[in-house]
């Protein structure tokens, strides 16, 4: 597994940046390389992805969300594995933190080689600081939903 986390400070209030990571189909509009998400329902969704010329669709479950802290995810089938989180840390009136942490397992020579040099990362980065230039750009969230998921107890 290859792990990558990067942070962004977004000049808009906490509400604002989580209410706006929770309408995963306008990532296209921030993320290089997601071609659609659709939400299927409140917890699962269906990305199709382009990165690199390695094009991947895969289905996505939400383990965990508490409004303006934390949407925890994993995806449950297609062509990719991985996992990640993204928190939200109240800086100011006005100002958050968004970390992102995603672990994925790179399949193949040209992935591999980029997880190696660092390419996942970079983009990760990239795609952190898109976020922040839509988000101060439009100054307002495209929707929200502020749902409520809890880890799932584990059972003997």
């Amino acid at each position: 597994m290859s792990t990558v986390t990067e942070s962004v400070d977004v000049h808009v209030p906490v509400r604002t940046a989580y209410n706006q990571w929770t309408q995963f189909e306008s990532f296209p509009h921030f993320m290089k390389g997601v071609e659609s998400v659709r939400q299927i329902d409140d917890t699962h969704s269906h990305w199709v992805v382009d990165v690199a010329g390695a094009k991947r669709e895969f289905d996505t479950e939400i383990t965990e969300q508490h409004p303006d802290e934390r949407i925890a995810w994993k995806s449950t089938s297609g062509e990719t594995e991985h996992a990640g989180v993204v928190t939200f840390h109240r800086l100011g009136e006005s100002d958050t933190r968004v970390t992102v942490q995603l672990d994925w397992k790179p399949e193949g020579f040209v992935e591999n080689v980029g997880s190696a040099i660092g390419a996942d990362s970079r983009q990760v980065k990239a795609d952190a600081q898109r976020f922040k230039e839509f988000m101060e750009e439009r100054g307002a969230e495209t929707g929200a939903w502020r749902g409520e998921v809890d880890i799932p107890e584990k059972r003997d």
